[in-house]
């Protein structure tokens, strides 16, 4: 018996919607790369020649810009989602504390770009600025979740180890003060431990 074949106009629709999908992730991949060569704000038209599509083809996926960053910054989330749900290595809370600096450096040196991206676009971007609210609080409770009861109530404490875990920390060590990967690291983890004890 012959294998039945799907109808000429469902073959033609089931074509054109993998074309569109396919020029979706297209134009985002472009965007993202655009961002990492380090041009943090690029326009529509640059994107569209990054992709290898006509403008109105990244107007047809996207209704404006910000809805581009939106989806850029859901891409990123995801990347960071993917080291957050990584098990521990250690056991002992505080040796995790220290952990969670080597699991930000790397996701902050995969994604830094991005994140410095967005720090200039939430200005004229609805949906960054509540990103970057959301990623902050969500970093802010992985940390929690790791400390103790008596720590974890101990503001002064929460809110220093939550500005040395967090990207600005990061990107000031790397970029301003011109630290190596490893040097940065080095230095919060000195920084946590002295916290700690």
């Amino acid at each position: 018996m012959s294998p039945v074949s799907a109808p000429p106009s469902t073959a033609a629709a089931d074509g054109r919607r993998r074309r569109g999908q396919d020029n979706r992730a297209r134009i985002v991949t472009a965007m993202l790369d655009i961002i990492h060569a380090g041009d943090m704000a690029p326009s529509a038209e640059q994107v569209a020649q990054r992709a290898d599509v006509g403008l109105r083809t990244v107007f047809r996926h996207f209704q404006d810009m910000d809805s581009l960053f939106r989806e850029m910054s859901v891409v990123i989330m995801g990347e960071l989602e993917s080291v957050a749900s990584t098990p521990f290595k250690s056991q002992a809370w505080k040796d995790r504390v220290v952990e969670l600096v080597e699991r930000r450096a790397w996701a902050f040196e995969k994604v830094g770009p991005f994140l410095r991206a967005s720090s200039l676009l939430r200005r004229r971007s609805k949906y960054m600025d509540v990103d970057h609210e959301r990623l902050v609080k969500a970093l802010r409770e992985i940390l929690k979740q790791q400390l103790p009861p008596e720590v974890a109530r101990d503001q002064l404490k929460v809110e220093a180890l939550d500005l040395l875990l967090s990207f600005e920390a990061w990107s000031r060590l790397r970029r301003e003060q011109g630290l190596s990967h490893k040097r940065a690291q080095e230095t919060l983890e000195t920084a946590v431990r002295k916290l700690l004890d």
